[in-house]
């Protein structure tokens, strides 16, 4: 439980390093104050989230059109804030085919939403975002088995596998025939 409250602090920590006047730094500083009040910092994610929902949504139906714009003239198109806006490019810039200039932009930086659909689909799968990943949008982009083995492939991805231990009398992985001990693992 330490190691995991380690790392959340370490993420923070990261994300917290923006430039504190820029609009990735004030969207930042807001979304992972670590002084807010809890309750508050929810309903803010959970109003968020609700947001970024009906944003994807609306990419999804359309997955092949590239969605370009100032951050302000977005933020209009999707009748949200302009530092709500800024939030959902910092979410889908890893997922986007041609990054924007996240950490420079200010609200007349042209930006794009353009996607690679299955990177998208395993970003959302890696944040654990299931409200995003499992929209019945998804179903025109990727049949039920394409889903699952994009969810497969980015949870295995994560997985560690530990080679197997060689003991001293197994035979050597080298292919000499003797056992290890008398071969590879002198050394």
């Amino acid at each position: 439980m330490a190691e995991e409250k380690n790392t959340a602090d370490a993420v923070i920590e990261n994300e917290l390093k923006a430039d504190p006047e820029s609009l990735l730094g004030k969207w930042r500083r807001k979304a992972y104050d670590q002084n807010a009040d809890k309750g508050k910092l929810q309903r803010f994610w959970e109003l968020y989230f609700e947001i970024e929902k009906r944003i994807y949504i609306q990419l999804l139906l359309e997955p092949d059109k590239v969605v370009r714009g100032t951050v302000k003239e977005l933020a209009g198109k999707y009748n949200i804030e302009v530092e709500t806006m800024v939030g959902f490019l910092d979410g889908i810039n890893d997922s986007l085919i041609e990054k924007n200039p996240i950490e420079t932009m200010d609200e007349n930086t042209e930006v794009n939403l353009g996607f690679d659909k299955a990177r998208l689909y395993k970003n959302m799968v890696d944040a654990k975002a299931e409200w995003l990943y499992t929209l019945p949008e998804w179903d025109a982009i990727f049949s039920k088995e394409e889903q699952h083995a994009l969810y497969l492939e980015q949870k295995k991805s994560g997985t560690i596998v530990k080679p197997k231990k060689i003991g001293r009398n197994d035979l050597c992985p080298c292919g000499s025939g003797k056992k290890y001990k008398y071969c590879c693992g002198r050394k």
